[in-house]
């Protein structure tokens, strides 16, 4: 049996999320129905991490396992013939073994766009959250100095995730305009349940003026969620990289 990663990119606007739900089109659903036709047997596939309804991904990880001798190159062709446009597979590699896509994992970079002009633009509002506010990027970047490190992250992770510990390690938050947009990446060894836009949209307050730097440190080791800013939108969230 042959054990598969796939290196998966996907526009998630018109999907409920990365992981199969009843009912629902998901990225997961959409794998393993298409990969199942194409390798001839059900297939299951595990991800690194699910993403939410709407979030995008420049480096999904899944693993399957399978019988067929179809080779990579060949796999990743038909794949993509077979995927929706908003779903494409660019990279196929036989992994070993006991490689596992979520717990062999050492960490994540994702990034969060936020389009800050006065006017919307139809070329980027499935990938970027729509500010109209005036936003300060030097203060949102000196906000985010503070929440680098291990800390407890408890008041930046919404109610319904299943973590154990609400302790994580941030290794790097930069935030940097270019133009109109302002691009948060953010690294770490793990991430709570919508954690990412949680500090996104605290930052953002940050930049409008109703926080300060000062604040969001409080808000850090205060670990009350009811302190932190609302969840940023999903659009505007990307999972760029996972690292092994």
């Amino acid at each position: 049996m042959r054990h598969i990663a796939l290196t998966v990119q996907y526009d998630g606007t018109d999907y409920s999320g990365s992981q199969i739900q009843p009912g629902a089109s998901t990225i997961q659903g959409e794998l393993e129905t298409h990969l199942s036709e194409l390798l001839q047997h059900r297939i299951q596939v595990i991800a690194a991490g699910r993403t939410d309804a709407g979030v995008h991904a420049l480096g999904q990880v899944v693993t399957l396992r399978t019988s067929n001798p179809i080779p990579e190159a060949a796999l990743l062709e038909a794949a993509n013939n077979l995927l929706p446009p908003a779903i494409s597979v660019v990279e196929c590699a036989e992994v070993a073994d006991d490689f596992h896509a979520c717990h062999s994992a050492r960490g994540k970079l994702y990034s969060y766009r936020v389009l800050n002009r006065a006017l919307p633009s139809p070329f980027i509002s499935r990938f970027a959250w729509h500010v109209r506010e005036p936003l300060d990027e030097e203060l949102m970047l000196e906000a985010a100095r503070h929440l680098i490190g291990e800390h407890d992250f408890a008041a930046f992770a919404a109610a319904g995730g299943s973590a154990k510990t609400t302790v994580r390690e941030l290794f790097r938050l930069n935030v940097e305009r270019e133009g109109d947009l302002i691009e948060s990446r953010i690294g770490g060894n793990g991430f709570l349940y919508k954690m990412v836009r949680n500090i996104v949209g605290t930052l953002v307050e940050v930049g409008r003026g109703a926080l300060t730097p000062a604040d969001v440190a409080d808000i850090l080791r205060g670990c009350d969620r009811g302190k932190a800013a609302p969840t940023a939108p999903p659009q505007g969230l990307c999972l760029v990289r996972v690292e092994y």
